[in-house]
């Protein structure tokens, strides 16, 4: 696996991670007869607030991006992306265990949400998160404190 670390986002990270996001989220969007280039662009803009968002890079260079938003008693995982010519190759899951261990030390739930079909259910899944509810677009997710530590 590369080196990775990630970085707080500022604003100017905006379009970088909504050309990512159109290029990741492409797939399952058409699969699901939603993709419209203009609006998986804009739905992010509108929705991107950098005090709770990271950027992921590799090496030095922009490789993605991850936020955990408090709300309430919890925190969405939201806007979690990374280069697909990065994907499998452990750094979406060790950024994901950086922030789930820095959730489990803080004592909060973890909540997100997946488009119907996404391969990252599967990633989530292995982390402990289970269904909470769906609709035909998306599948809600949840993971408890420590949900995971089984498969640490």
């Amino acid at each position: 696996m590369a080196d990775w670390e990630i970085r707080p986002a500022q604003a100017a990270d905006v379009e970088p991670i909504v050309e990512l996001r159109a290029v990741v989220m492409r797939p399952d969007l058409e699969r699901l007869g939603r993709f419209d280039p203009h609006r998986v662009r804009q739905r992010f803009r509108d929705s991107f607030v950098p005090a709770y968002a990271w950027v992921i890079e590799v090496g030095g260079v922009f490789a993605g991006s991850v936020a955990l938003r408090p709300d309430g008693d919890c925190r969405w995982l939201e806007h979690f992306f990374l280069s697909p010519d990065l994907q499998g190759s452990g750094i979406g899951t060790a950024v994901l265990r950086h922030l789930l261990d820095r959730s489990d030390r803080d004592g909060v739930v973890v909540r997100l949400n997946v488009l119907q079909g996404s391969q990252a259910q599967r990633l989530y899944a292995r982390h402990g998160f289970t269904v909470e509810s769906e609709d035909p677009v998306d599948v809600f997710m949840v993971r408890a404190v420590g949900g995971d530590q089984a498969a640490s």
